[in-house]
């Protein structure tokens, strides 16, 4: 490709919208624009790099068993009423439509409703199992919130697989078996990555994970624990909660805290520590407010406390709606309340004589004690567990880092097969529910994370098995003779089977060399007058400061591309 003819334009400046590094040199090398927000057109360099990435996920998907098709965009919304994912998620992350005919439609933001019908209606016998499909497909999540360039966008390409089993021990060899190719595709794509157990969320199933790239740029958080090899996302991570020793349970005191209605205040003004004291947290779903009782040290997890409501989604209390049911914001207390549910942390219940509100302004209760004192709907693990905590599998100290999630796998077990009937007849004859596992990989994720870790100070750094070119080749200074060796040059390799962009326009060697390093193919070769006396070329890689010269005739670029 002639660099003359290549459509997009490199820009000089990091533009206003560009949050982190892979956004603002994806702008810059004119590799995306955006339409709107969370939407982006990919350019013919951009491009080429999506199609190894696609060739590598492709190749080892293959590898596994796996067979590609392709399913609709556009689904009936029949089969997501069949699983009771349209009620949740309609009107949200899922976008909705009628047709001409009135019939309701959905733009998939993923396919194991398609995919479980398509197979329902193909696959009768235990002979036909197991079975992995997968596509390579467009797809449309409403997000409220697009951030990041391609970090988070509303619309999106994903390899999406699923596979299909007679029994759950099935399901959990093939799981391992993807697990380790996802950790071959992403080395394969120039990351490396880490998995870590995560939240099955609205996808569902027993138990799932992410596929994490460390970095800064992140919005996960994800736990590690400096001695064993525990790794989860903070939104599933577990710790060993410190036993707290406050002796036999007391009689109730009221005691009067006047202005104190935070932990810190009341933990100060009566001179306890934090781990003493009973925090109240409120959040309201679209069916009802939920209390939240956990001990003052600890932080609620959101993900978790979702998960033992059942709730899709929630969202802290107003004052208001604390009124309403006779609570005091900063004074609340789990006694005696009504007509909400109560979930109390482990922590709470293994720990005696808390301060907690009294449910009055200006007064908290001394001594209180779970059951005694107060009733739960709910006891479970709903506790954050952040940096310097205990690792509750080897007493390790627990650390924090940030990452972003470029893939993620699930064992959906019988979630989908169940709702929607979706059988094979065994050996005996009887039909019997398929076991399934999904596995996904955003493939634009998964270009900008590429960058995210692979780029300097002066651009992008392109491993080699995705590098839109393996050759960036110039020609600097003026002369007819160092055009034409530049133009022989580009045709000897492109004949060779190289993919190359020839940088052919008249610009001064600064400003190619500049763009040279802001696209980031792994290898420059320029032709000079310098270069012409000696019959050489100077080779240099993108990952190397060292320029050399290199005879014409024995040029041998795989040395320098392996």
């Amino acid at each position: 490709m002639r660099r003359s003819q290549l459509f997009g334009r490199t820009l000089r400046e990091i533009p206003s919208e560009a949050e982190i590094p892979s956004h603002q040199l994806l702008l810059q090398a004119g590799m995306i624009r955006r339409l709107v927000v969370g939407m982006y057109s990919y350019l013919p360099l951009a491009q080429r790099a999506l199609r190894k990435i696609e060739n590598i996920i492709r190749e080892e998907m293959d590898a596994i068993g796996g067979q590609e098709i392709d399913m609709p965009l556009v689904q009936p919304a029949g089969l997501w009423q069949e699983t009771g994912r349209w009620e949740l998620l309609v009107g949200k992350e899922l976008a909705g439509f009628e047709d001409r005919f009135g019939r309701k439609l959905v733009l998939a933001m993923t396919h194991e409703e398609a995919v479980t019908d398509l197979v329902r209606n193909q696959t009768n016998s235990y002979r036909q199992l197991p079975l992995m499909l997968y596509q390579i497909k467009l797809k449309f999540r409403d997000e409220p919130r697009p951030r990041a360039g391609l970090i988070r966008v509303r619309e999106f390409a994903m390899k999406d697989a699923y596979s299909f089993h007679a029994d759950a021990a099935d399901l959990d060899r093939y799981y391992a078996q993807v697990h380790q190719t996802y950790l071959n595709i992403f080395h394969r794509s120039g990351i490396d990555v880490v998995a870590v157990e995560s939240d099955p969320g609205i996808i569902g199933g027993t138990e799932a994970h992410e596929f994490m790239l460390i970095a800064d740029s992140g919005e996960d958080k994800i736990i590690f624990c400096n001695n064993c090899d525990y790794r989860a996302n903070a939104e599933v991570a577990v710790m060993q909660k410190s036993q707290v020793d406050n002796g036999a349970p007391k009689a109730i005191e009221e005691l009067e805290t006047p202005s104190q209605r935070t932990i810190d205040d009341v933990a100060n003004y009566l001179g306890v520590e934090k781990e003493q004291t009973l925090k109240a947290v409120f959040y309201s779903t679209d069916e009802n407010l939920i209390f939240a009782a956990i001990r003052g040290d600890i932080e609620v997890n959101e993900t978790k406390l979702k998960k033992a409501v059942g709730a899709t989604d929630l969202w802290f209390s107003t004052d208001e709606e604390l009124q309403r049911y006779g609570l005091v914001a900063g004074y609340a207390s789990p006694i005696d309340v009504k007509g909400i549910t109560v979930v109390v942390d482990d922590s709470v219940a293994s720990t005696t004589n808390l301060v907690a509100g009294a449910n009055k302004p200006g007064y908290h209760l001394k001594n209180m004690n779970f059951p005694r004192d107060f009733k739960a709907d709910i006891v479970t693990d709903i506790s954050m567990a952040p940096s310097g905590m205990t690792c509750i599998h080897c007493g390790g100290t627990l650390t924090e880092k940030h990452g972003i999630e470029v893939g993620n796998i699930f064992k959906l077990s019988t979630k989908y097969s169940e709702a929607m009937n979706a059988t094979y007849l065994s050996q005996k004859g009887r039909p019997q529910l398929l076991f399934m596992g999904c596995y996904g990989i955003g493939l634009g994720r998964l270009l900008a994370s590429i960058v995210e870790v692979n780029h300097d100070k002066d651009g992008i750094i392109w491993p080699p098995a995705v590098a839109p070119y393996q050759v960036h080749l110039m020609h600097i200074g003026k002369g007819d003779e160092v055009r034409q060796r530049a133009e022989s040059l580009y045709a000897e390799l492109r004949a060779q089977g190289y993919e190359v962009l020839y940088d052919d326009r008249q610009e001064s060697p600064g400003v190619k060399f500049k763009e040279a390093d802001l696209l980031g193919m792994p290898l420059r070769l320029t032709i000079s007058q310098r270069t012409l006396e000696t019959d050489s070329v100077e080779v240099k890689r993108r990952t190397e400061g060292e320029k050399n010269l290199v005879k014409l005739d024995e040029l041998d670029l795989q040395l320098y591309l392996s």
